[in-house]
């Protein structure tokens, strides 16, 4: 049997207007740990092993509260209410039109100025499990509806950090999360993610038009996105494509493949490893399963300088994000009533990472 790891905690300072902040920290038999902060439920940081035994951090991050709060990265963070882009920041559900916070041009991104991953959540302990609460109000970032939140964090003692989602509404209204964190397994100062080897159980993708904001499906097969086969990162990011091009590197949203009813286990409903990211020169290995229809693959192509924890400069495809969640824009989308949470209903997703040593390397 798997056990759960114990859970401790501890102030983080102050944000710019005084509110304290804590740092929570689970941890596993084997020295892992995770630690998690009550603002904007935000994965600070992961120590794991490496092949020789030696912890590293395998995030990017900052040092304080208020670098995340001043922060355009994200890093980190639970993204809400809607993650990823919103064209023109607006939506239409059942004949009435919503317009939305543009924190990004026209667009909405990552649920607007003042989102999620910058709100003082609710703490607390359920049986070693970290919970998050957050009452979202009507209106917040335009959104309509009164939305509570939940957010389960768990560590066994496989390496799997577990995410579980919740949320119910007092009115229909649009909602998919999804979490943030940039990882680099190399877990060296200034190293990129180029090295890294990848595969996505994905044969489709979107393209993105301008603004970011997917225009058409299109087939993995024969071009630059195809990892459906692990394929190094760097030698991929200098194929030449149009698409790359245009968003400096990968940052789009894949179509993830459906399992079939028989693998539903346990209550993790078609819960299935969706993608694997892998270091050789560290053996760490990370692997992704979701419940989520898509998964935006992000290669920190906008890093540019940000200051990062230690004082250091992250510089673009330091980091790496494998974001789960609908799709981008998808509330102007034909599968709009899929992302649609309606009084009565609840919006849930299962998401989890894990971080271990590939074997018979």
């Amino acid at each position: 049997m798997i056990s759960i790891a114990p859970l401790s905690s501890e102030p983080w300072g102050t944000l710019p207007g005084g509110d304290p902040v804590r740092l929570f920290t689970l941890r596993n038999a084997h020295g892992m740990k995770v630690a998690i902060s009550d603002l904007g439920a935000t994965l600070v940081s992961w120590h794991a092993p490496d092949r020789a035994g030696r912890l590293g951090d395998i995030l990017l991050g900052h040092d304080t509260a208020a670098e995340y709060v001043a922060a355009t990265t994200y890093m980190g963070g639970l993204i809400g209410r809607w993650a990823n882009r919103i064209a023109d920041a607006r939506f239409s559900l059942d004949g009435i039109e919503y317009t939305l916070d543009r924190n990004e041009g026209t667009n909405l991104l990552h649920g607007g100025t003042q989102g999620f991953n910058r709100t003082m959540w609710d703490a607390s302990e359920d049986n070693g499990a970290l919970v998050m609460r957050l009452e979202s109000p009507e209106g917040d970032a335009g959104f309509p509806g009164n939305v509570t939140v939940q957010v389960r964090y768990t560590l066994d003692d496989n390496g799997t950090l577990t995410i579980a989602y919740e949320a119910i509404t007092d009115a229909a209204t649009p909602l998919n999360l999804t979490s943030h964190p940039y990882f680099n397994l190399t877990a060296r100062r200034g190293a990129d993610i180029r090295g890294h080897v990848l595969s996505i159980d994905a044969e489709r993708f979107f393209e993105v038009d301008a603004s970011m904001i997917p225009c058409e499906l299109a087939e993995v097969a024969g071009n630059a996105f195809d990892f459906r086969r692990s394929a190094p990162i760097g030698a991929r990011l200098d194929w030449p494509h149009a698409q790359l091009a245009r968003a400096g590197g990968f940052d789009h949203c894949y179509v993830l493949r459906d399992v079939p009813d028989a693998m539903t286990v346990g209550g993790m409903e078609r819960m299935r490893q969706v993608a694997c990211a892998y270091d050789p020169g560290s053996g760490r290995e990370l692997t992704v399963s979701t419940d989520q229809p898509g998964l935006q693959f992000y290669t920190g192509n906008f890093l540019n300088g940000d200051t990062g924890r230690g004082g250091i400069a992250y510089q673009q495809h330091a980091g790496l994000c494998l974001e789960a969640g609908g799709f981008p824009n998808q509330v102007n989308m034909a599968r709009q009533e899929q992302v649609i949470v309606r009084p009565g209903s609840a919006y849930r997703q299962l998401t989890a990472y894990r971080v271990g040593i590939r074997s018979g390397v």
